[in-house]
């Protein structure tokens, strides 16, 4: 089942959007014209997270830490039901 919550990737500034989850992946998605094709959508693979970290500013904030090197910062504003549903999907 796929589920999706509110949050903002930041990357060269804060970028509004929807982050999926389904049974295969995390993706980030956005229509702003503003920001690299890359970014607009942004599908990490549950077999290439190798980590998640959390922080808290204001705002809690999500690390993906991926296999290749690369970290992706995203707000996310629903924590408690991210994190719940992330280990559902990712387990199943």
């Amino acid at each position: 089942m796929k589920k999706s919550f509110m949050c903002s990737l930041c990357h060269n500034g804060i970028l509004g959007g929807v982050l999926y989850l389904d049974q295969s992946s995390v993706t980030y998605k956005t229509n702003k014209l503003t920001i690299d094709r890359a970014y607009r959508n942004l599908v990490l693979p549950f077999d290439e997270i190798e980590d998640l970290t959390w922080k808290r500013i204001i705002l809690p904030i999500a690390t993906f830490h991926m296999k290749g090197g690369n970290k992706y910062k995203i707000i996310i504003f629903n924590k408690r039901s991210f994190i719940k549903s992330f280990d559902e999907h990712r387990t199943q």
